[in-house]
Formats: structure tokens, sequence, C-alpha cells
């Protein structure tokens, strides 16, 4: 036998084991319908090794994919992963270019898991600013999951939240501009009616991975009421456990949408 391959065996049993027991505490009745995902500490991970940043991105598409599986698994509906910001397009064009070829590549390799486990991708964000072999091998991708009825999993490329309520403004302005629409009918849903968002419900939960306490100009009108959790552990080293501890705390609080605890305990 060899000592090294048990201790491996061991391991893998063990984190099974405590997959499962969080698994186990989750209540299917209470669960968010949609999860956003700031995928932080990429790479820190990788210059905490003595790696390039770049092998940090390659290994946290790895938690991307676990991740993806658990959200499927535990029912959530709808995944939102903070992929690349606006922002990120001033990094080195070296590490720009090679995210972009490894978002792609990534996706397309995942693609017949996502049909398999019944998970329809879709993305928002700038597409104006992407190379155009990404932007049509990814909606290549969209496309070929889009009989899919699961899991939504939502990729904001290119995506900055200030970008995005931009838009909505000038396009709620053409329509007034039009007259088909008059200012004192700008509603709160008007708004959300012209963000890129449209589609999907607001998010329920907030996960960032990496420490840092700020939403990163990341769906901000969205997150109004949702719940927050940080953790320090590195995007790369988020597992499925992570995703259930982050669940199971977001079961244990009180949402109150600015009622008080007793107002909701009235409601219910």
């Amino acid at each position: 036998m060899n000592s090294a391959n048990d201790a491996r065996t061991v391991i893998t049993l063990i984190n099974c084991m405590d997959e499962m027991s969080l698994y186990n505490e989750i209540d299917p009745t209470r669960l968010p319908e949609h999860v956003a995902i700031i995928m932080d500490g990429n790479g820190r991970w990788a210059k905490a090794r003595g790696l390039q940043r770049h092998e940090g991105h390659v290994e946290g598409v790895t938690s991307v994919r676990k991740i993806t599986e658990a959200a499927s698994q535990v029912g959530v509906k709808y995944l939102t992963l903070y992929t690349f910001s606006t922002e990120n397009w001033n990094r080195p064009k070296e590490e720009v270019d090679a995210l972009m070829n490894l978002v792609v590549i990534a996706i397309e390799r995942e693609t017949a898991d996502l049909i398999k486990n019944n998970v329809r991708l879709n993305m928002i964000g700038d597409f104006s600013r992407m190379p155009a072999f990404a932007y049509e091998r990814l909606n290549k991708c969209i496309a070929d999951t889009s009989h899919c009825t699961g899991l939504t999993l939502i990729l904001a490329i290119s995506y900055s939240s200030r970008w995005e309520i931009t838009e909505a403004t000038r396009k709620i302005a053409e329509k007034v501009e039009r007259g088909l629409l008059k200012p004192q009918e700008i509603t709160p849903e008007t708004i959300s009616e012209n963000l890129a968002t449209a589609a999907y419900p607001d998010p329920d939960l907030l996960i960032r991975t990496g420490g840092d306490f700020r939403v990163s100009n990341f769906l901000l009108w969205q997150l109004a009421y949702a719940e927050i959790y940080v953790t320090p552990t590195f995007w790369p080293d988020f597992k499925k456990e992570d995703f259930y501890r982050a669940i199971i705390q977001y079961q244990s609080r009180e949402r109150r949408f600015g009622l008080t605890g007793e107002q909701i305990q009235e409601n219910k």
C-alpha cells in the first residue's frame, strides 16, 4: 500500500463527510433564490505560493465548477459570478489577455457538464469592450445551454454597476425624450426594468471571498437588501463546504427589509 495515497484517500473521505454534514444542515424551504459572488483572492493565493498571478486564475476555475455544482445541487435558482470588471481592463495587457482566454476556454470545456446538470448560462456586461472571439464563443455556449431549466449561471463580465446604472439612465431618458414615459412615472421598478439584470430577481445573498469588506462596483442597485457574507478564504480555496456554510449563515439571519422584528413575526 502507498501511505501517501492512503492519506489522500482519508482526507478526501473526511472532506466528503464534512460536505454532507453541512449540506444536511441546510433548510431546503429557506434557500436564497439568487446568490451573487465576488470571487476575490486569485492573485494573492498565487503570490502566497510563489506562483504567477495567472496560475491563481487557473486554479480559481476549479472553484467555479465546484460552486456551480453546489448551487445547483442545493436548489439555488440563480448564481451570478463577478468574473471580470470594467476596471479589470486597466490591468497589464498580458493578464487581461490571459483572463479572457481562460474564461472562454473554461466555459467551453464546461458546457457539456452544464447541459448534463441542466444549468443555463448567461452573461451581463459591457460587451462592446470584449474581444470579438470571446463574445462570439461565449454566446455559442449560451445558445447551447438555452434549453436548460435548472440553475441559471450568470457571468458578470466586462461589468460594473456604475456602467449599468448609467446605461439604464440613458435608456429611461430616451423614453422620456420620445414621449413614451413621463418623468413623474419613473419608479424604482422603472430603473430595475432597464438594468442588465432585468430578467432576474435581486440577489438574496452576496458572498465575497478574500476578506475585503466592499462591494467593488458590483450590483449596487440590486444588493440593496441582500445579506452579505465575507470570508477570508481566497477564491481558489473556496470549496463546496464553504458555500454550504454561507447558506447556513444566511438562513440564521432575520431579513427585515426595513421592518422591525416584531412586524416580521406578525406577518408570518
